[in-house]
């Protein structure tokens, strides 16, 4: 298959339709969670259900802070009320409208990036005292050059925090009722995975180890510091509590 120059787009298309068809992640936060955020009533998630500790953060007045990934007016808005200076990067150019539109609505600044997190990011190094990253790295086939490029950007002593897919939901029918495959989930390496996405309106996405995350975190010169799992939002493998993703906080050596 011809289709590992194209899978990017193909995502990026995908996600662009979510949000017009009303995405959960892809619906921006309103003026009221804005203004609250701003009195310091605030929180983020970077998994389906489980808040961030604000712990995790420090002092965010006048941090530089990257939302990778992070587009659609949820989070970056959050973190500019609380006083991040913020830089959103997103591959979706309905998650940057919303960034956009929200950042107007409320009259604070935010620069918004187009770009591909499969490629080097389009920052000088050190740019940034934190990153936050949403569940996205499943829609990229190898993380090597993403976790060393969230590494390159950050300054030393930066914070990392990322979520992740453990793989889980690959492994079931759309049901969530029964185990129907094996791991690893990847339709560039499998016609019918690829039919079967294309034909699901999935994108095209990755299952990845834990030595794919967690290793892969280590390897780029990050220290782990917190995690914790979480399930997805709804369906019967939440309904069974079973642990879908996990979330971490690292930090640069």
């Amino acid at each position: 298959m011809n289709t590992e120059k194209v899978y990017q787009d193909i995502n990026s298309r995908t996600v662009d339709n979510w949000v017009k068809e009303g995405w959960e992640w892809g619906t921006a936060v309103d003026h009221e969670t804005f203004m609250r955020a701003k009195e310091g009533y605030w929180n983020i998630v970077l998994s389906p259900t489980i808040n961030i500790p604000h712990e995790w953060f420090g002092n965010l007045k006048g941090k530089k802070l990257l939302g990778l990934a992070s587009g659609g007016g949820q989070q970056i808005p959050i973190m500019s009320a609380a006083g991040a200076i913020c830089t959103v990067m997103d591959y979706s150019d309905e998650q940057l409208k919303s960034e956009k539109l929200v950042a107007e609505r409320e009259g604070y600044d935010v620069d918004i990036v187009k770009a591909d997190m499969t490629k080097r990011f389009p920052f000088e190094d050190e740019s940034f005292d934190i990153i936050i990253n949403p569940v996205s790295n499943c829609y990229i086939d190898s993380l090597d050059n993403f976790w060393k490029e969230c590494s390159r950007v950050l300054k030393k002593g930066g914070i990392l925090m990322a979520g992740f897919d453990n793989g889980f939901n690959y492994l079931v029918d759309l049901e969530e009722k029964s185990i129907i495959r094996g791991l690893p989930f990847n339709p560039l390496k499998d016609e019918k995975l690829y039919k079967f996405s294309i034909d699901n309106d999935w994108g095209i996405q990755f299952s990845h180890t834990i030595e794919e995350q967690l290793q892969g975190q280590l390897d780029a010169g990050f220290n782990l510091t917190n995690i914790f799992q979480d399930t997805n939002s709804e369906g019967n493998l939440a309904e069974l509590n079973v642990p879908t993703f996990y979330v971490t906080r690292c930090i640069k050596r």
